[in-house]
């Protein structure tokens, strides 16, 4: 398995490449699309011997914790995986292309964004790179009235971000590019919460620039890094947290909205352990929908890898 953090890995493919498959797409439709994209993604495939083991790596894990063998981690199960990335690089694009109607919009929990809005305060969303966020963000710019602005760090898909705005001029509204979460970029988010704005972040990838700020939880039978960036960004954006997950079922998208708290306090002494306790909760979260769109999970990269400067806090059951 490769050492490389997730933030080492480059983009893959070019621009000409991609803007030839949105005109096939366009022209075609997304069936024919798959005579000229399934070729593309069957090379990506058979030259990332990486990310094919670390997609072995997550299937076996979930595989091993589902009952039935509903799933396996044989090669044609991780092609099927690129396959599902491939599919939902697509759906991004039918969202700002506006192929996707609001009926095809599932919430979980219908009142929660509509509460959110009601209540004129701003919340934080803590999503993943499980599922497809990018429909939800662009289905819901002006549904409910409520902005949305979603941390992005896209020097790792430079391209792709680019297509985008190729299909939509407004693609990157509200879209904050970081590189990691400084202290100006706290006091930014913290004003469009108090505006009653909604900031978007996602939990399962680590720091790209300081090391060592994670902490260790248990996630599909092994314990793994989690940056604590996201949570104290919560605490100290002093206002409600929900988990935030956007899931393809068929021809429809499934949103959960979850509320979590709706402020997050960190006491200096019990700092270290309510984080820990938080970090749980998500990681949990996060792999009770992992086993259940195992598919849709996005990380191509050892996702348990262990870094040597990292606070290891350990679960309850092993103190």
């Amino acid at each position: 398995m490769s050492e490389k953090h997730w933030s080492q890995i480059g983009e893959r493919g070019s621009l000409l490449g991609l803007r030839f498959l949105l005109g096939v797409y366009q022209i075609l439709g997304k069936y024919p699309l798959w005579l000229f994209l399934f070729p593309v993604v069957f090379y990506f495939y058979l030259t990332d011997k990486n990310g094919r083991n670390a997609s072995k790596q997550f299937l076996s894990k979930v595989a091993a914790d589902q009952e039935q063998g509903k799933i396996s981690d044989s090669q044609l199960s991780v092609l099927k995986h690129y396959c599902t990335f491939a599919d939902a690089a697509f759906d991004k694009l039918d969202a700002w292309l506006g192929n996707i109607s609001n009926k095809q919009i599932i919430y979980s929990c219908p009142e929660a964004m509509e509460n959110i809005a009601r209540s004129g305060k701003g919340a934080i969303f803590i999503g993943s790179h499980l599922g497809n966020l990018e429909v939800c963000r662009a289905m819901n710019q002006d549904r409910y009235g409520t902005k949305i602005n979603v941390l992005v760090f896209t020097q790792h898909a430079i391209k792709f971000n680019q297509l985008l705005k190729d299909v939509a001029d407004d693609v990157d509204l509200n879209m904050i590019q970081v590189s990691d979460v400084g202290p100006d970029t706290a006091m930014l988010l913290k004003d469009k919460v108090e505006q009653g704005e909604i900031v978007v972040i996602v939990g399962d990838r680590t720091s790209q620039s300081v090391a060592g700020r994670v902490i260790y939880s248990p996630f599909l039978g092994q314990d793994a890094p989690f940056s604590q960036g996201p949570f104290i960004l919560a605490a100290l954006l002093e206002c409600p947290i929900y988990w935030l997950f956007c899931f393809k079922e068929g021809r429809n998208f499934k949103v959960c909205i979850e509320h979590v708290t709706d402020k997050l306090k960190l006491p200096r002494k019990q700092r270290q352990e309510v984080l820990s306790e938080l970090i749980a909760c998500y990681a949990k979260r996060l792999e009770h929908y992992a086993i259940k769109y195992p598919y849709q999970w996005f990380n191509f990269y050892d996702f348990w890898q262990r870094d040597n400067n990292a606070q290891r806090v350990s679960s309850k059951e092993d103190k």
